[in-house]
């Protein structure tokens, strides 16, 4: 049996959909990558925000009009757990749902002949398993790097999310389990290891009775053929003296931290119950930079929050105009039910919302275009993404597009680089001398010597 998998969201997505696939390929499935040559369609959807709920719910309407009669189409991931019994009665031409604990369940009721099972997809709010446990991964043949899930599940009650009740409580992978999965990805080519969970400062709190993420860390670097270990979704209230030390000290770990902060004001943090104040993000932020001089830091803001004030963006802005964050997003506020903050008030017009969204990626982006011209001229190590073109204008020159280790993949910036070389293949890492910026990319030359 042919099987497709489309996976909209985020890299915790990617990571399900992963095992899904390996578990399929287990049964005796064949994972293709055109739709169009399989029996089966599987997308895995995102259910966080009004905007990614929107995308997923269309992307089920165009598979749906898209698949012939023979085809099964099946949706799974954080929508259809969030909205099971909402999508099964108003898109029946899905044949079936599933949520994000029903992974192990769909291999055998695929090959089964399973029709229009509505019965499928669990609640997760008050979920009771003790831990993640250990998966096989189908990864793509070239791929050089590979994001790993340590924890599932969420342990804050952060007002606007909506993550816990369709995870569940945070529940950690064993190390064992951890270091098991990182050797197989390592035996598969895999050279960048990307740390994730939902809040990876809390790891192994709930197996071991303490955070274990420094000797996780330690462990992972021991590990031969992983070159580069990036840690993500990092909360600032778990950023210990322990970690910071891990991360200064092991080579092996890229300076880079992805610390979501979501608002500086103390305002807008305690009605988002956040168990952060503005001054206990800037301490983090300095005591990192402080220890780690070349530390880049990246974050997620969510402005127009219910109750924010203009002060309090004010806040926001005068912070990233001085606190110089190397890579920021931001986002405006979605209104999700079920959520405390679909209850408050002083709800900010949706416009509004966007224009202060936008006005925060204004300054950031001045930001980030003074940060990148302070590079030029020094060199970087650089892990190779792609080639774009090679012979430009046969001179003989090679043009690649890559990143630093300051630069996950997907989400941060690209550098673009030439060089002599006609060698290099995704996952080689050189040097790269930096010649010019944009706002957000930069531009190099490989140093050989």
């Amino acid at each position: 049996m042919k099987v497709f998998i489309d996976t909209y969201g985020c890299a915790k997505n990617e990571y399900d959909s992963s095992v899904l696939a390996a578990s399929l390929v287990e049964k005796g499935c064949c994972i293709v990558n055109d739709a169009g040559e399989a029996d089966v369609i599987i997308l895995n959807t995102c259910g966080f925000i009004e905007d990614a709920k929107k995308e997923s719910i269309e992307r089920i309407f165009d598979l749906a009009g898209f698949r012939r009669d023979d085809q099964k189409l099946i949706v799974t991931g954080c929508l259809s757990e969030r909205y099971h019994k909402e999508l099964s009665e108003e898109i029946p031409e899905v044949d079936m749902f599933f949520g994000v604990n029903d992974y192990d369940d769909i291999p055998d009721l695929i090959l089964s002949g399973a029709q229009n099972n509505n019965e499928t997809g669990t609640d997760m709010v008050g979920c009771t398993l003790d831990r993640l446990p250990y998966r096989k991964r189908l990864i793509d043949e070239d791929s050089f790097f590979a994001y790993m899930k340590i924890a599932e599940g969420c342990y804050n009650a952060c007002s606007f999310c909506a993550i816990p009740g369709i995870r569940g409580t945070f529940r950690s992978k064993k190390i064992e389990d951890c270091i098991r999965e990182a050797e197989d990805l390592a035996a598969k080519g895999i050279r960048e290891l990307i740390l994730i969970a939902q809040d990876t400062s809390q790891y192994g709190r709930d197996l071991y009775g303490e955070v274990r993420l420094p000797e996780l860390l330690h462990r992972l670097c021991r590990i031969d053929g992983i070159e580069w270990i990036r840690l993500m979704y990092v909360y600032d209230n778990g950023i210990t003296d322990e970690l910071i030390e891990t991360i200064a000290g092991e080579p092996k770990i890229c300076k880079y931290i992805d610390m979501p902060i979501q608002h500086i004001s103390d305002n807008v943090l305690n009605r988002m119950r956040r168990r952060s104040s503005g001054d206990s993000i800037k301490k983090v932020i300095q005591k990192l930079r402080n220890r780690i001089p070349d530390v880049h830091i990246r974050t997620t803001l969510l402005v127009g929050f219910p109750g924010e004030t203009q002060e309090d963006i004010d806040e926001l802005i005068d912070f990233i105009d001085t606190y110089d964050i190397d890579r920021l997003g931001a986002f405006a506020f979605s209104d999700e039910e079920g959520t405390p903050s679909f209850t408050m008030d002083g709800k900010i017009p949706e416009e509004e919302r966007a224009a202060r969204r936008d006005l925060v990626m204004q300054h950031q982006q001045a930001v980030s275009e003074k940060l990148n011209e302070q590079k030029i001229g020094k060199i970087y190590e650089v892990i190779v993404d792609e080639c774009i073109d090679t012979g430009i204008e046969d001179s003989g020159v090679t043009l690649y597009s890559g990143r630093t280790r300051y630069d996950a993949p997907e989400i941060d910036c690209a550098v673009s680089f030439t060089t002599n070389n006609t060698d290099l293949y995704p996952g080689d890492i050189v040097k790269v001398r930096i010649t010019d910026t944009y706002e957000y990319d930069l531009e190099g030359e490989e140093v050989t010597e």
